[in-house]
């Protein structure tokens, strides 16, 4: 493309400079130095911490996610939605292509998270044991849909995964600590205690690698973690925040989307600079966050209650969010009311899975039309896996898939 700049020149001018060759010169030289600028956007890197997989698209960080790009490393695994369900201590088991349950087993006492591990070989179940010193993890291998021996770990509310997949972090809650784990074989590397942070339950990771940010339930507030020297960074107190849930970051890495029950919405967060930047009115009780099979949206679950339990059939809905706009395109509500509350998006991008936590429920969103399927599970669904996703590595929770 040819880019022509003006100049107040007389009409005999222009003439002479083109005749004599320069006029196009100038011409194809601008053309050239425009062109370069999104060449060089184009070519920019992220500067990853050691070990990480490179980021593919610097505008997206989910560009390896999308529906067609599942990893060989998944080619065994048998397509199920696994949900844990916290009362019964027992893992539910959906065939996705037929909307049945097909199994239920035993784990630890109160499951919380059916996690995907960094390199896709293993889903762990976090058992946390709330008020006891017994939590456990107990792995299910994806090719049988089976579960193995449960491992003991304390207070193991959620897990993640280091960017470069040396560590598990196991999400103590209520110990107010992270702890480092061997990703295999879950022995304890180190702890970082965060007693700032009453109620540390979700996280995120910057588009480098070098630091996380975590949820503080129970003080309204952020925590910024220095994953490469395992240090706290500082503490954020949300505006009005009262009970942060999930979060999750936008496609370029600049802005960290934290879901608030009690505020009813999302606060938008700038990552680098750890500073709250806007907030979006969603639904009651906003609570899980997952982003579209294109990256385009996030889906907001709103738990219909601002409270830690509430009642069944709930103001229950689910808000979409368009990433660039922050602006709501639509919005489901769960027909009857319900308490749409932790999972994710098929693999395919056309169904969004939600356990509804106070109603002893899975739901089956199609996120074309936000019709809704209800399948009945055990007590207290939690938080849910779809499997397999697409993806490089697992980064942790239901699947925070890169």
């Amino acid at each position: 493309m040819l880019f022509y700049v003006t100049y107040p020149l007389s009409r005999a001018r222009p003439r002479a400079l083109m005749g004599a060759g320069l006029g196009i010169g100038l011409v194809l030289a601008v053309s050239a130095w425009l062109g370069a600028a999104p060449a060089q956007q184009r070519a920019r890197t992220i500067d990853t911490v050691p070990g990480m997989p490179p980021v593919v698209d610097p505008d997206n960080l989910y560009s390896e996610t999308q529906a067609h790009k599942l990893s060989p490393a998944v080619a065994g695994a048998l397509p199920r939605v696994y949900v844990p369900n916290r009362q019964s201590g027992d893992v539910t088991v959906i065939d996705p292509n037929t909307f049945t349950v097909v199994d239920r087993f035993p784990v630890g006492l109160h499951p919380q998270h059916v996690v995907p591990s960094w390199d896709f070989r293993t889903l762990w179940v976090t058992n946390n044991a709330e008020g006891r010193a017994d939590g456990s993890v107990t792995p299910i291998d994806p090719t049988t849909g089976k579960p193995g021996k449960t491992i003991p770990a304390d207070d193991p509310y959620n897990m993640y995964f280091t960017p470069d997949g040396r560590s598990a972090i196991v999400v103590a809650e209520a110990l107010k600590r992270l702890d480092f784990r061997d990703p295999q074989t879950m022995a304890l590397q180190s702890s970082l205690p965060v007693p700032g942070c009453a109620g540390i339950n979700h996280g995120d990771f910057s588009i480098d690698g070098r630091f996380a940010i975590f949820t503080c339930e129970y003080q309204g507030s952020l925590v910024k973690i220095d994953l490469v020297n395992r240090k706290i960074l500082g503490y954020l107190q949300l505006v009005k925040g009262g009970m942060p849930q999930d979060i999750r970051i936008s496609p370029d890495g600049q802005t960290f989307f934290v879901a608030d029950m009690k505020a009813g919405g999302v606060f938008l967060i700038d990552g680098e600079r750890f500073t709250e930047v806007g907030f979006i009115t969603t639904g009651v009780g906003a609570h899980g966050l997952y982003p579209s099979r294109d990256a385009t949206k996030l889906y907001v679950a709103n738990r219909g209650s601002s409270h830690v339990y509430g009642p069944p059939r709930g103001k229950g809905s689910v808000s979409v969010v368009d990433f660039v706009t922050h602006r709501i395109v639509a919005t489901w509500p769960i027909p009857g009311g319900g308490s749409p509350d932790m999972g994710n998006v098929s693999a395919d991008g056309k169904v969004l899975w939600l356990s509804g936590r106070y109603d002893d429920v899975v739901y089956a969103i199609d996120t074309t039309t936000g019709q809704v399927r209800t399948i009945p599970v055990g007590k207290e669904p939690h938080g849910l896996t779809v499997w397999p996703q697409p993806g490089r590595y697992s980064l942790g929770h239901t699947g925070n898939m890169r």
